[in-house]
């Protein structure tokens, strides 16, 4: 989305939308879905796992890390991913919102 764009919608959408973009691909669900089982994993536990590249696995977690959703730290030449739970609760409780604004008893279509 281009910047100038991006100014016709509230702060809180784009966010949202940022957020959103960070589940966009099966990947990165896959790495959250091996970090929530795991609670932490060392970056070369994700290579074996999902059978993608190093540098992919790297570029997805960059994605994830970026938008604070998950947090590492160096352990030796390896880096140890888990989820940062602060930021997924905001995520959780922003996308909660915006399902609960439907109601599913108004007759729309």
């Amino acid at each position: 989305m281009g910047i100038t764009k991006s100014s016709l919608f509230t702060e809180e959408q784009n966010e949202l939308a940022l957020l959103a973009k960070a589940f966009a691909h099966p990947a990165r669900i896959a790495i959250l879905e091996y970090l929530l089982k795991s609670n932490q994993c060392i970056n070369s536990d994700l290579v074996n796992e999902l059978g993608l590249a190093q540098a992919t696995i790297s570029q997805h977690l960059k994605e994830l890390k970026q938008i604070g959703l998950i947090q590492g730290t160096v352990e030796g030449t390896s880096m140890c991913y888990c989820i940062n739970t602060e930021v997924w609760n905001v995520v959780k409780e922003r996308m909660e919102k915006l399902f609960d604004r439907h109601d599913p008893a108004a007759n729309c279509c």
